[in-house]
């Protein structure tokens, strides 16, 4: 029998916020596609954007190898830069644009011969410690960088640490510290906006944007704002039982929820084994055909239990959706204190629509 959970990859979605973000950014926008495309499909949304994306952004050499083959021939930048010095070879063969962000990195592309002089992407630690090249050594990597035969092209870049808070100041201290070391250097093209700058902070709108989570419909914004964004997974299963319990009986591993009344019990086909949140919690939403129904006892792994009592007569086999155009993944997300990032990477199979 094949499984009745699918994850439904609305192509028309993606290409409305691919196109609404880079024209809300006002400039050249990355497709951020790295870790499966967030688990939609990475050579799928990729293929499905190559006519209008101006780059897409991956994390390894893999991946952008994979898109080369698959007749990907926009432009890709490796977030992660070079993991090993003997990998410079295919990044030019591949003609991929190479982060630097340690010193590592710039000495393996400063020591190396390379086929073809590389786009370089200069990345500054402005805050996140994460990586980067720190603001007082970054003018001397620059100059070290624009002078040497391997190089074509600089991109400033940086990454903001709490750009998801719109009311955090630890950004604005981010993007001036960006401004204040770039200010004494050449002009060249720029980089520090990823989706949360994009949705929530317009003073970043320059250069090069980065659109991952926000792509796929998703906003990472811990304040809602306003945006045209849709979702463009929507997951979906069936009910696949259902059955009526007494007043004072437990529901589940664990034993975390216990009837108060007589219970209609739907048992919904899909569990943590599928990618939904193990740690859901009692009263997180699912709707069923147009009606909205609770969680009720812990996901287990190929089921959830949810309460039909308050709602019309259903029958197995109704469809029942988990997240998408009625149930935000966020909140399912928020129900588990885990993020949308998390859950939808968790997704291993989908199908376009």
């Amino acid at each position: 029998m094949t499984h009745p959970l699918i994850a439904r990859i609305r192509i028309k979605h993606l290409r409305h916020n691919y196109l609404w973000l880079k024209k809300y950014h006002q400039g050249p926008l990355l497709a951020v596609v790295k870790s499966d495309a967030y688990g939609h499909g990475m050579v799928q949304c990729a293929k499905a954007m190559a006519d209008i994306a101006d780059g897409f952004a991956i994390m390894y050499l893999e991946e952008a190898i994979l898109l080369r083959t698959q007749g990907i021939r926009n432009p890709i930048l490796l977030l992660e830069g070079l993991i090993k010095k003997s990998d410079l070879n295919e990044v030019a063969h591949h003609n991929l644009w190479l982060t630097v962000q340690s010193e590592e990195q710039l000495l393996a592309l400063t020591t190396s011969s390379c086929a073809r002089p590389l786009q370089i992407w200069l990345k500054m630690d402005t805050g996140m410690h994460r990586g980067g090249i720190t603001p007082d050594q970054y003018e001397a990597t620059y100059y070290q960088l624009a002078k040497h035969p391997n190089v074509k092209d600089i991109v400033y870049m940086t990454h903001f640490a709490c750009a998801d808070d719109t009311q955090n100041t630890i950004t604005s201290q981010q993007i001036a510290q960006f401004d204040k070391t770039c200010e004494s250097l050449p002009i060249h093209p720029v980089s520090i906006a990823a989706s949360s700058a994009i949705l929530g902070h317009p003073n970043t709108h320059r250069g090069w944007g980065r659109a991952g989570i926000a792509l796929y419909g998703v906003s990472p914004l811990s304040k809602e704002t306003h945006h045209a964004l849709k979702p463009v997974m929507s997951l979906c299963t069936i009910l696949f039982g259902i059955h009526p319990i007494e007043s004072g009986q437990a529901i589940g591993y664990g034993a975390t929820f216990t009837t108060t009344r007589s219970t209609l019990v739907g048992i919904v086909a899909c569990g943590y084994g599928d990618g939904y949140p193990q740690l859901a919690t009692n009263g997180t939403l699912v709707k069923v055909g147009d009606h909205l129904c609770p969680i009720i006892g812990r996901p287990s792994m190929n089921f959830i239990t949810i309460d039909l009592t308050d709602i019309p007569p259903q029958q197995i086999g109704n469809p029942v959706e988990l997240w998408g155009d009625n149930i935000d993944v966020n909140t399912v997300a928020g129900s588990a204190k885990t993020s949308a990032y998390e859950v939808l990477c968790h997704i291993k199979t989908t199908q376009l629509q």
